[in-house]
């Protein structure tokens, strides 16, 4: 009679280590990175646009791909990339 309360424990406690855990490490660090973004930075937004941050506001970045300038917001930025070399 107390088996499946038990069972029904370790299901929860296991989806949360394999499951949620994970993810909310992943949320955290990416939260961190944009914390801590700054002007010169290359990066990548997560609709796939790569560019360089020309300049940082509260909720919003400006940054130049290809000669066009665009505001993201800070939310839309996935991470960063290594520019190439000309």
């Amino acid at each position: 009679m107390w088996v499946q309360p038990v069972l029904l424990g370790l299901m929860v406690i296991v989806f949360w280590f394999f499951m949620i855990r994970p993810q909310m490490k992943k949320q955290k660090e990416l939260r961190k990175f944009r914390e801590n973004l700054k002007t010169g930075d290359n990066v990548v937004t997560i609709g796939g646009l790569h560019g360089k941050i020309l300049e940082i506001r509260d909720t919003t970045v400006l940054f130049q791909s290809e000669g066009a300038k665009l505001v993201v917001d800070k939310a839309a930025i996935s991470q960063s990339f290594e520019a190439p070399v000309k």
